[in-house]
């Protein structure tokens, strides 16, 4: 079975996939609430997951991240501390931990190794909770470390695919990639046609109702970014061109900063307030 949660702000879906009450389950992409304004956090949206697991008595093994996010911060923590589990991500978070302790020239406290998770999964990689297992795709190009979850007849895309009505996720990001972005595409479409795809985010045009699910054979007919019959030189051409008119995302510099720390905050100050950096003309 699988739950989703919607958070309007920041157009995320988080899920939680489960076989029955008082099962195990698995968490995919939570949101920490922050408002970029005052520089506070809240956790409504957590909290509406933790309800739903408590009333359904379920048991929490996994923590995933599809990928370190650039629009919302996880709550991973949080859940954990009430929930349990075990925080995880793929193990090619360290290549964008290197990347961004750069750009923020963080110091030797913080490290590269992706310690700050519990559990690096690799490709083809199983986790099993309960009767179900979860399999690891590895999908770079919207990020160098991007993961997709298969189980069972779906699979969580991450920020790789979104609805056939918006395309496809940028590649401008450090790290990104357009040709990456279209082998990991293919990867994902290469399945049969029926598998159910659920999107990390939805922005809908056209006043259309946010929507969480679409099929690969949806997004081999209609995907206005990559149907059928789009070459990779076509879709490295169009993302390349589409990338240079956006802008950054809202939340860019808080959520990557906690996000590499597994949604854990930068170490306290002497005056016990954590402080996020904003590097000036450096994106």
């Amino acid at each position: 079975m699988i739950k989703d949660f919607f958070d309007p702000e920041t157009w995320t879906y988080t899920y939680v996939v489960y076989e029955r009450g008082g099962a195990p389950c698995v968490i995919i992409d939570s949101v920490l609430n922050y408002d970029p304004k005052s520089g506070r956090t809240s956790t409504k949206s957590a909290d509406e997951v933790i309800t739903f697991i408590k009333a359904h008595q379920l048991q929490v093994d996994w923590i995933l991240e599809t990928h370190a996010h650039a629009d919302h911060l996880t709550a991973a923590p949080y859940l954990q501390s009430h929930l349990g589990g075990k925080l995880v991500i793929g193990d090619h978070i360290t290549n964008v931990q290197e990347v961004f302790k750069g750009v923020f020239n963080l110091d030797d406290h913080f490290k590269v190794d992706g310690t700050q998770f519990d559990h690096l999964l690799k490709e083809g990689e199983l986790l099993t909770f309960g009767n179900l297992s979860l399999k690891a795709l590895f999908v770079p190009g919207h990020t160098p470390a991007c993961m997709a979850y298969e189980i069972g007849d779906a699979i969580f895309v991450g920020d790789t695919l979104f609805m056939p009505d918006v395309g496809t996720a940028r590649c401008d990001f450090p790290g990104g990639d357009a040709k990456r972005l279209y082998q990991s595409i293919q990867k994902i479409l290469s399945y049969p046609d029926q598998t159910k795809l659920y999107m990390c985010h939805d922005y809908p045009p056209n006043n259309r109702p946010a929507t969480d699910m679409t099929t690969v054979a949806d997004e081999k007919a209609n995907n206005i970014h990559v149907h059928d019959g789009v070459t990779e030189a076509q879709f490295v051409q169009m993302r390349t061109t589409r990338d240079k008119t956006l802008e950054m995302p809202t939340l860019i510099l808080p959520s990557i900063q906690v996000n590499i720390r597994a949604g854990h905050f930068p170490e306290a100050d002497s005056n016990g307030v954590s402080y996020l950096k904003i590097p000036l003309n450096a994106l």
